[in-house]
């Protein structure tokens, strides 16, 4: 696990495996449609792989559990090269549209579905469309989870339910660091998108946020110029000093721990 105490950037580059999944949810009688998502595990995982093995960096792959089920030959390949395979809810629901019990059962399938196929027992959350519902912090920490991202109402990560037994951290997302959002609905130039997210990552790495987090999904950024895109921003990070490619459950395990460790220090001059 990469040391971030001499890290002054922490970059997340994060994965939303979600294939077909919303749309044999949406439109399963659009073969189209569902063609689209389809580019995820036939094209867009693999590429992505061999580009994050080429600069050495793991990442998070927020991946609904239907993908999984649906794709496991390429779940378990992400979990194989070090990747960390979180959970992104089962048919990509919104769950502020779920009953309270067909909320738990998706977190608790997710879960169990994940675990069976990559060996480990997932820890963080992503709601799909980043819509929660009013129970969905509750849920999870029923369900055990360490860490959600899905809010946006911070640019770095912090505590959700500070001071409480069962520690969640928020690791913060935004629409406009999305691959989907400018690609896929503003159809912007890839150009502007390249400009965009370089300033946004060199802002604040001047400012000292401290943190640099892309949302991605392999049926959008797997295509051939925009992985290229991908490519230079890495290339670009890659240059700054002490900028730290992560994980999200690595930072969160360092954000746990730097807690204990502050606590345990007053605890002592008290």
């Amino acid at each position: 696990m990469p040391n971030l105490k001499k890290s002054k950037c922490t970059v997340l580059l994060t994965f939303d495996f979600d294939a077909e999944s919303a749309q044999v949810r949406k439109t399963p009688h659009l073969p189209v449609t569902l063609s689209k998502g389809q580019f995820a595990p036939r094209v867009g995982v693999p590429r992505i792989l061999d580009l994050l093995d080429e600069y050495g960096i793991k990442a998070t792959f927020f991946t609904p559990s239907w993908t999984a089920q649906t794709y496991p030959k390429e779940t378990r390949e992400i979990a194989l090269r070090g990747h960390e395979v979180a959970t992104h809810g089962f048919l990509h629901e919104n769950f502020s549209e779920l009953s309270d019990e067909q909320e738990l059962k998706v977190h608790r399938d997710s879960i169990q579905i994940i675990e069976e196929l990559t060996g480990e027992r997932p820890v963080g959350f992503r709601a799909p469309y980043w819509e929660w519902s009013t129970r969905t912090l509750a849920y999870l920490q029923q369900c055990g989870f360490r860490y959600d991202s899905s809010l946006m109402n911070d640019d770095k990560p912090y505590p959700l339910n500070e001071g409480t037994k069962e520690g969640i951290y928020e690791l913060p997302v935004e629409w406009f660091l999305d691959d989907w959002t400018l690609f896929e609905v503003e159809h912007q130039n890839p150009s502007d998108i390249s400009e965009t997210w370089q300033r946004e990552f060199d802002a604040v790495y001047a400012l000292g946020v401290g943190y640099f987090m892309l949302t991605m999904h392999p049926e959008c950024i797997g295509r051939a110029s925009r992985i290229l895109l991908l490519k230079r921003l890495i290339e670009h990070i890659s240059r700054k000093r002490n900028a730290t490619f992560v994980r999200c459950d690595e930072l969160v395990q360092q954000l746990m721990s730097s807690t204990v460790s502050k606590t345990r220090r007053l605890n002592r001059v008290n």
